[in-house]
């Protein structure tokens, strides 16, 4: 199963375009979840000792527990995430941090060591920027830091496709040539 991260609010997404651009490439189930519908809970004292009492009496089929379950039993995830402010939009990263559950995303080894428990072997992350993309590491370096130490996902990718709203642009061109980047995925 592909799970299919989405961070886009806007119907016609550059950055939507080219994910299904690489979602099309994948010849097997995909599971969508839509952020801009989901209602976070806010991550306070009390959210956080109910998820680890469920924990402790193991009752993962608890709905906290959903998105993480997906996240950890997917093929393949590929996350959509417009470039915002030099990182992405903030209900991906609400995402990321009700995912991120020792135990079930990620434990430690007896070295403090963090093992991924993930099944998913790749990650690819698609954005797409008006401008610029100036530093890589608070968008793109923060979901593949993510992925790396604590999903123990080793191949993460990302596609992008920057300055599309520069005056004088020629924005199809731009797309076309990530088009072609798309295609040599494998």
């Amino acid at each position: 199963m592909i799970l299919f991260v989405n961070a886009c609010v806007r119907k016609e997404s550059r950055t939507l375009r080219l994910a299904k651009k690489i979602l099309n490439k994948f010849d097997d189930e995909i599971k969508e979840v839509q952020l801009e519908y989901i209602d976070f809970p806010v991550m306070d004292e009390e959210f956080i000792n109910r998820r680890e009492q469920l924990k402790s009496e193991g009752k993962y089929n608890d709905p906290i527990f959903k998105y993480a379950l997906d996240f950890v039993k997917a093929d393949m995830i590929v996350v959509a995430a417009p470039y915002y402010d030099f990182s992405f939009p903030a209900m991906l990263k609400q995402y990321l941090e009700q995912i991120n559950i020792l135990g079930l995303i990620f434990s430690y080894l007896e070295t403090g060591e963090i093992k991924g428990l993930c099944k998913a072997k790749s990650l690819y992350y698609v954005t797409t920027a008006g401008g610029p993309i100036i530093n890589d590491e608070f968008g793109f370096g923060y979901v593949k830091a993510f992925a790396n130490v604590f999903c123990g996902i080793d191949k993460v990718y990302q596609i992008k496709a920057e300055c599309l709203d520069i005056i004088g642009a020629d924005v199809e061109k731009i797309l076309k040539d990530t088009d072609v980047e798309v295609e040599k995925l494998r």
